[in-house]
């Protein structure tokens, strides 16, 4: 307990109207950090059901390049991200031989540098409210994910003043990320939610590619790579120029989930939230209203998509995305302050999320707790907060009131 506190005053300094709230979630992500090897689980459970009774029930327990990526960038709000060498030195030894081959980063390890996570179902287990089958592995090890450079490069850029100098093992992996996004954006991939069917050109998958090559621009005096400046930027250039040409579709007047379809999905909500356009680009307005209006679920928690993968059960509401939804919103304070306030509305007592809510009636579902939700609200509180500043709307939260931050260390358990 005591450790915990200390962690806490040392390194956290956010300010805002959700303080505890995002401190909270800082120590939740730490807590989800395996600390001999830097490696980031995704949630520490396996096959708690997305559905009651339904069979969307996956294993957690690894550290996706993603969500540990995604991780480390909340912790520079919620934390001093002292974690960040030993994360990037735990990538490069499990993953930058891969790079070298020409061959797909691997999207996920197991925490001390596992490769084979082949998944197996445990027929003997019920699973939990008779939701099965329970699973062991995750089939989604071996899927080609193109946003994964974007994620990397990212948490890269951010975090740059706190890794220093960059070993140049580091160095050679990073800048081989961003070769690889350069040379294989336009390949079909299995898109940010894992969908398990045929590739697709997922406008998520491109976007991410197109984020690497910016932060990879932006360091590249970092990375000693200088000379792929001009190489970089024009292959950002033809993302882009891909994005806005294939990605918008007329009759959903929304950017869509993948080039040529109609289906919304609120990852897209990231074009604004990267900075690839401005939320007040005519667009992209129509984007976030759009997933206002046809993802949104009841209790106004957003939908991450409409799920036609043939699996049993319905999906509930993420949480990940309402949190985006906030984010893409931090122009508009207010409602940006109403959705953040709905989708922190679903933490438990001791303060944890999991990955979604059965709009039904209220209840957490999915594996918990779930690192996504804790960085959405991370991500989100800081982009209302410094929205507010600016407007001079700032004001004190109550949200969550019923949670007791004080006792957040002690039931952690720590």
């Amino acid at each position: 307990m005591e450790g915990w506190r200390s962690w806490s005053a040392i390194h956290q300094n956010y300010e805002g109207p959700w303080r505890e709230l995002v401190h909270h979630s800082g120590r939740v992500l730490q807590a989800l950090t395996f600390a001999p090897t830097g490696a980031i689980v995704a949630a520490p459970t396996t096959s708690l059901p997305e559905t009651v009774g339904g069979e969307r029930n996956w294993d957690y327990r690894y550290t996706w390049v993603r969500d540990a990526s995604l991780t480390m960038e909340a912790l520079w709000v919620a934390a001093c991200p002292d974690e960040a060498n030993k994360f990037f030195a735990f990538l490069a030894d499990a993953a930058a031989s891969q790079l070298r081959r020409g061959a797909d980063l691997q999207i996920m390890f197991g925490i001390g540098g596992e490769r084979d996570l082949t998944e197996r179902e445990l027929p003997h287990l019920a699973g939990w409210r008779d939701s099965r089958p329970v699973r062991v592995g995750n089939g989604a090890w071996s899927q080609r994910q193109l946003d994964v450079y974007g994620e990397l490069l990212g948490a890269a850029q951010r975090l740059i003043d706190q890794l220093g100098e960059l070993d140049p093992v580091i160095r050679q992996f990073l800048a081989a990320a961003a070769d690889t996004a350069a040379a294989r954006w336009w390949e079909k991939d299995q898109g940010i939610w894992e969908i398990r069917g045929e590739p697709r050109d997922f406008l998520y998958s491109k976007l991410m590619c197109w984020v690497a090559l910016d932060r990879a621009i932006a360091l590249a005096r970092h990375l000693g790579a200088e000379d792929r400046v001009t190489d970089w930027a024009a292959a950002r250039d033809e993302i882009r120029t891909a994005i806005l040409e294939h990605g918008w579709n007329e009759q959903a007047q929304a950017f869509t989930q993948a080039f040529g379809g109609e289906d919304l999905d609120a990852s897209n909500l990231m074009l604004a939230i990267t900075g690839f356009l401005p939320a007040d680009y005519p667009r992209m307005k129509a984007t976030i209203h759009a997933t206002a209006q046809r993802l949104t679920g009841k209790r106004g928690l957003v939908y991450r998509y409409l799920a036609h993968d043939g699996l049993a059960g319905e999906e509930g509401t993420f949480l990940l995305c309402t949190f985006w939804q906030a984010q893409a919103l931090a122009g508009e304070v207010e409602a940006a302050t109403a959705t953040f306030e709905r989708a922190v509305a679903a933490i438990n007592d001791v303060g944890l999320l999991a990955e979604e809510v059965d709009p039904r009636n209220g209840e957490m579902i999915g594996n918990f707790p779930q690192a996504f939700s804790h960085i959405g609200l991370i991500n989100a509180a800081w982009a209302i907060t410094q929205a507010q500043q600016r407007t001079g709307l700032g004001r004190r939260a109550g949200a969550a009131s019923h949670y007791d931050p004080d006792d957040g260390p002690r039931k952690l358990g720590a």
